[in-house]
């Protein structure tokens, strides 16, 4: 184990440090997922909830985590070491490397978002294109899902997926102070582009009317359990909580940061921009009569461009462009965020350079990247997702992202409010921040944040279990060649929990941490 002193970085400005923070809390979930579950539970009776868990459980968990990067100075794993251990650190890892499932699918993700931003261009906006991995001809498939999916059966993701991580190695390769750099350019073009989607919406005919609806509540929708589920949920995921993130991001922070405010500005930015983001998604969708679906990549790729596709012949390319560079701007702000939380805890353990560091990362984190991306067509009759790399991403996000991070955000309220003590935490948050935290912080943190945790975790896994563990069977119609996929949502849950606990207990077991000044 390498003992030698390495250097750790330091954000320049307290602003820079904001916008890092609440670009990384900015991602594809706050444009479109956010305006999908309000749509799906009742608009704007989706608030109340949404609104309870950010100000009860998302900002609560923002500040721990914050404070615990900047009271320990370190990334997740060797942050909750020294609060408990080589569990503590057993869990930091756990959370690492379910980061980094999301991390390898989440670039893919954005890999499909550069080939249709290239096909915004033109392409794009056509009536329909050819298929020919699934057989279709031209008119049989209309777009934008033809372009989309014959983008998917082709090679061309591969090629995205690298140009994607080129992007994040230039980002973070000198750590804090290039991802500043970076997210001072990146945030600000982020909500300038929100605001032109957002005036061109309403002032469509019957925009205003998708705003409207936004807004009204239905509130016989909150007696269902699942809306409240769905807004913790919402609240967790896009404020970047679980990740391992925050932690690492506040480390690099001097002592007397004023953590507590720092934690309200970046996750009320956050929460902000999703409201704004359901102006546009709301106004453009409702003036062409389109119906929202719940479902990121569906909203993403096909719901939202088709409305855009609707709107005056001359100004659908500059608005699809729009929308494309602004997906791909906060995804990046994302998936940087992701990148750096695993690099640095990658260096506290091993003290290893940033420059070697990062190329065992990205070799890792591209190799899974491009298996998401694989465009074998398993399934032409598009019954579920069409190709190989589309299923895995589908199956492996069910289980990493929505249970994942829930299960480390209960285990660090755990470890932080009973074995180190809340009242550490908060006494060092109180130092030198302007808003004072209470005993209230402490029973939030004890108490109400994990048996929330427990109860939506108890409510999910009841379905999964009403449901046969997601499903007997995931599909009906797949190539003979890969006839095990309809199976493959029983052995992707036990893949990832044992990928997860086996490598995070030897990490945890293996050797000390390298020292850093």
């Amino acid at each position: 184990m390498s003992q030698e002193l390495f250097p750790r970085g330091q954000w320049k400005s307290r602003v820079g440090f904001i916008l890092a923070a609440s670009g990384s809390a900015i991602g594809l979930g706050n444009i479109v997922f956010f305006s999908a579950n309000a749509y799906r539970f009742g608009g704007g009776a989706f608030y109340l909830p949404y609104l309870l868990a950010l100000f009860v459980f998302g900002i609560p968990v923002m500040i721990l985590e914050f404070g615990l990067g900047n009271f320990t100075g370190r990334a997740f794993p060797e942050s909750l070491h020294r609060v408990a251990g080589r569990k503590g650190e057993f869990v930091g890892w756990w959370a690492n490397l379910n980061a980094g499932f999301i991390t390898m699918y989440y670039i893919t993700i954005l890999s499909w978002v550069i080939g249709m931003f290239f096909g915004a261009f033109g392409a794009l906006w056509r009536e329909s294109l050819p298929v020919p991995a699934f057989g279709m001809a031209e008119g049989e498939l209309s777009n934008p899902y033809a372009y989309f999916f014959h983008m998917l059966s082709t090679w061309k993701p591969i090629l995205f997926v690298a140009i994607v991580w080129i992007f994040n190695i230039l980002i973070v390769r000198r750590g804090a102070e290039t991802i500043e750099s970076a997210t001072k350019v990146f945030v600000p073009l982020m909500w300038i582009f929100m605001v032109i989607l957002i005036i061109r919406g309403v002032t469509l005919d019957n925009g205003v009317q998708g705003v409207y609806l936004l807004f009204t509540p239905n509130f016989s929708v909150m007696k269902d359990p699942a809306v409240w589920q769905g807004a913790f949920a919402q609240t967790f995921f896009s404020l970047s909580l679980g990740f391992g993130i925050m932690t690492a991001y506040a480390s690099y922070l001097p002592k007397k940061s004023d953590l507590t405010t720092n934690s309200v500005i970046t996750s009320l930015l956050d929460s902000g921009f999703a409201y704004i983001a359901g102006l546009a998604v709301f106004s453009i969708l409702f003036a062409f009569a389109i119906v929202p679906q719940a479902s990121t990549l569906g909203m993403m790729f096909f719901i939202i461009p088709q409305g855009i596709g609707e709107m005056p012949q001359n100004s659908v390319t500059t608005f699809g462009v729009v929308f494309f560079a602004l997906l791909l701007l906060a995804g990046l702000t994302s998936s940087v965020s992701l990148v750096e939380a695993l690099v640095s805890s990658m260096r506290d353990k091993f003290g290893w350079s940033r420059k070697k560091t990062i190329a065992v990362a990205s070799v890792i984190g591209f190799t899974g990247s491009a298996i998401f991306a694989l465009p074998q067509v398993v399934n032409p009759g598009l019954e579920d997702n069409g190709t190989l790399g589309l299923t895995l991403l589908d199956l492996v996000d069910h289980w990493s992202f929505s249970y994942g991070l829930l299960i480390i955000g209960f285990c660090e309220c755990i470890l932080v409010g009973w074995v180190l003590g809340a009242d550490k935490i908060r006494i060092h948050l109180n130092e030198n921040s302007k808003i004072k935290l209470g005993l209230w912080f402490d029973i939030l943190i004890k108490y109400i944040i994990p048996l929330a945790l427990l109860l939506v975790l108890g409510y999910s896994v009841w379905g999964e279990v009403q449901n046969g563990i997601y499903g007997t069977a995931y599909g009906e119609n797949y190539n003979e060649k890969f006839s095990f996929l309809r199976f493959a949502p029983r052995i992707v849950v036990v893949y990832w929990l044992v990928i997860c606990s086996v490598v995070a207990f030897v990490l945890a077991r293996r050797g000390s941490f390298a020292k850093a000044e």
